[in-house]
């Protein structure tokens, strides 16, 4: 069966990007602007707190890892210190910011998606994921964090190439962990890991081109039709039909975009028998019709 992460992260050309370093004592917050990627920080050394909206102030302690969605966020030593804009620090190439000492240490870093279509996966995560470094399923993060700590702290040669694959292996590490978290229990990483709600979406991801019914998901899935529909709407946020058809849309865009299919062939890959009922659902997903991506 199909790896539902790997395909989700393979169609998407997920790819790790820039990674930061941060060093820091006494009073400091920084602020940072919400992006269409996955960010995450992990903090190496010391405590500080990170900041949301519409999100408890959350404590965050050295060997913790955090994964940030589409959201603006704060990284402070205490919820209370008022904010700068941390971005033109890191600006012009500079990968380290120091602020008056290193009592706490972070590394952020994280995931680009291809044009247009990473919020297939954005819109399905939390605001924020954490993965306590006192959890079991840390161990692995931790030896990766080390890592990265070392190659950070250096300027050795084939830097940029070590950091990017060890922060590449932390992202779906951490996911890993996450999705076996109590707080992953309502959202697509506890349906990814739910025996028969996974089952399903396993069958899902290696078929995309079947005419999937309903009904066909569930007797994968062992459950009743109705059992079923309630169980994937309740984790993943939205009925399996929509699910079904934004996967559709989202593998055809990153098709239609690489220019190497024809239309036809895209709509018959992602199980349209018609490329005009393709075309209409192109259009109403996206706003625009399928040769306009091709273009």
């Amino acid at each position: 069966m199909s790896d539902p992460l790997a395909d989700v992260l393979t169609v998407l050309d997920a790819r790790p990007i820039r990674i930061t370093r941060f060093e820091g004592a006494g009073e400091w917050a920084l602020a940072f602007p919400a992006l269409d990627r996955l960010k995450f920080i992990a903090l190496l050394r010391g405590s500080g707190w990170l900041l949301t909206q519409n999100q408890p102030p959350l404590r965050i302690l050295a060997g913790d890892c955090c994964l940030i969605g589409r959201s603006a966020y704060t990284i402070a030593s205490d919820p209370d210190v008022p904010p700068i804009d941390g971005s033109p620090l890191y600006a012009d190439g500079n990968d380290l910011l120091n602020l008056g000492g290193d009592e706490t240490v972070a590394l952020g870093g994280g995931i680009s998606f291809a044009p247009s279509v990473g919020a297939f996966l954005l819109d399905l995560l939390p605001a924020v994921m954490h993965i306590s470094g006192a959890t079991p399923e840390s161990n692995v993060i931790a030896a990766v964090l080390d890592l990265l700590d070392n190659e950070t702290a250096i300027a050795g040669i084939g830097r940029s190439i070590v950091t990017t694959r060890l922060a590449e292996v932390l992202m779906v590490q951490a996911i890993r962990a996450f999705a076996t978290a109590p707080e992953a229990i309502d959202g697509w990483f506890g349906a990814l890991a739910d025996p028969r709600l996974g089952r399903a979406l396993q069958s899902l991801h290696g078929d995309i081109a079947r005419p999937w019914t309903v009904a066909d998901l569930a007797a994968e899935a062992g459950m009743s039709r109705a059992a079923f529909s309630a169980a994937f709407n309740r984790h993943v946020g939205v009925p399996p039909l929509a699910y079904i058809r934004n996967w559709r849309m989202t593998r055809a865009r990153v098709a239609l975009a690489s220019r190497h299919q024809s239309v036809r062939t895209v709509a018959a890959n992602v199980g349209y028998t018609s490329e005009s009922a393709f075309g209409h659902a192109f259009r109403r997903h996206f706003g625009i019709a399928p040769r306009q991506t091709a273009e």
